[in-house]
């Protein structure tokens, strides 16, 4: 599935600027945007995600076209068939794993039923070996397993494109090399489309995808031979 990102916007917070301008295309099955903390990566996948409206540009996936300035197209999230995983999973702590996992598969205020599971839920606990938390709160499993329920919730809408925003940062180093061979054996046997966000470079090693590198909001194509470019500016990614 091809991916051809095109954006640019502008963030005002306080006194402080940043510029987010990038432009990739790839047609790998697992995309690693590669950057230091502030560099825009996080802004690019909330852009892709339809969480986040640049001024400028286009977003295609998979030869959908989920944004387009001049065209006047703006698909909302829900739409998007992108499933975006937060760094912290994002998990509601007061419904159970079950209850996560079936959270979003029919629209309305209702939470899904506590004792009445679903038969899409039912595949996806069995898929990622979580029938025996099934009940469980997040805050009573490990983190493995939160990740686990994270992505299973985000494959039960059947996504094409699945977004990883840091999902190794909070783990401790052992569970962490753990979860990434984890992850690559899931996406084989799911074929799934991953793009994942990194500042750490063993990720960028362990996943072996096609590396995209943006600093100071913009690409990086060959950091190693740029020997004029000023350092990249450290910025929260989540300025407003």
């Amino acid at each position: 599935m091809s991916v051809d990102v095109a954006i640019s916007r502008q963030l005002t917070a306080d006194d402080r600027r940043f510029s987010l301008d990038v432009a990739f295309s790839s047609d790998s099955r697992r995309i690693v945007l590669f950057g230091p903390s502030g560099a825009g990566k996080s802004l690019t996948l909330r852009a892709i995600a339809g969480l986040l409206t640049p001024d400028a540009g286009h977003i295609r996936v998979g030869g959908r076209t989920l944004y387009d300035a001049r065209a006047g197209i703006n698909l909302p999230a829900r739409d998007r068939q992108v499933a975006y995983l937060f760094q912290d999973y994002a998990l509601f702590p007061h419904l159970t794993v079950a209850q996560n996992i079936g959270f979003g598969l029919t629209r309305g205020v209702l939470n899904p039923p506590r004792r009445r599971m679903s038969p899409v839920v039912a595949h996806w606990l069995e898929m990622f070996e979580l029938g025996a938390v099934a009940h469980s709160y997040p805050a009573r499993i490990s983190g493995g397993q939160r990740q686990r329920v994270a992505l299973a919730r985000a494959l039960a809408a059947e996504p094409g494109i699945v977004l990883l925003d840091e999902p190794f940062a909070a783990l401790d180093p052992a569970l962490r090399e753990r979860m990434r061979s984890e992850l690559l054996q899931w996406q084989a046997r799911l074929d799934l489309q991953l793009m994942v966000i990194t500042h750490d470079p063993a990720d960028v090693v362990a996943l072996e995808g096609h590396t995209i590198e943006i600093r100071d909001g913009r690409l990086w194509e060959d950091a190693r031979s740029t020997t004029s470019a000023a350092p990249p500016t450290r910025m929260d990614s989540d300025l407003p």
